[in-house]
C-alpha cells in the first residue's frame, strides 16, 4: 500500500537567481540548492522550489498554434501559488509587514477564514501567491 509524504511547491518564476534573492532577502529562506533555472529554499521545515519559466519561443508562434507548449513558457511565471502552515502566524505577519511582500488583501492584518484557519497572502516578486496560515485550536 502507497503511503504519500510532504508536498513541496514548486513554482515558476522569470529569473532564477533573482527570485532566490527575493525568497532569501525578503522571506528569510534559506538557499540549499541553486543552478541557472533551478531553486530548493527551506525556512524552518518548510520547503519551496523555483523553477524558470524562460521558454519565450511563444513569441515566435503562429495564432493558431497551442499556447502551451514546452511547460515553461515565461507567461507562466507568477500564475502560481502555495499554502504554508505556520506555528505563530501573527508573528510571521509581524516580521513580514515591514518587507513589502504582503498582498493587498492581508494589509490590514492577519484574517480568519470560515474554514478553520488564521492567514494572510503575499506575493513573490513574480506574483506567486503564498499564503501562510495556522489552524485555530477549538
Amino acid at each position: 500500500m502507497a503511503t504519500l509524504g510532504r508536498t513541496i511547491p514548486a513554482l515558476p518564476v522569470r529569473d532564477a537567481a533573482a527570485a532566490a534573492a527575493f525568497y532569501r532577502d525578503r522571506l528569510s529562506f534559506q538557499v540549499l540548492h541553486q543552478d541557472e533555472s533551478f531553486v530548493v529554499l527551506e525556512r524552518d521545515g518548510a520547503q519551496v522550489h523555483l523553477w524558470q519559466a524562460g521558454d519565450e519561443s511563444w513569441r515566435e508562434r503562429r495564432g493558431d498554434e497551442r499556447p502551451v507548449q514546452s511547460g515553461a513558457e515565461t507567461f507562466i511565471a507568477g500564475t502560481a501559488s502555495c499554502r504554508i502552515e505556520v506555528a505563530g502566524v501573527d508573528d510571521l505577519y509581524e516580521e513580514l509587514r515591514p518587507r513589502d511582500v504582503l498582498h493587498p488583501v492581508s494589509r490590514d492584518g492577519v484574517g480568519e477564514t470560515d474554514y478553520g484557519s488564521r492567514e494572510f497572502a503575499t506575493l513573490d516578486a513574480d506574483g506567486n501567491l503564498i499564503s501562510f496560515f495556522e489552524w485555530v485550536s477549538s
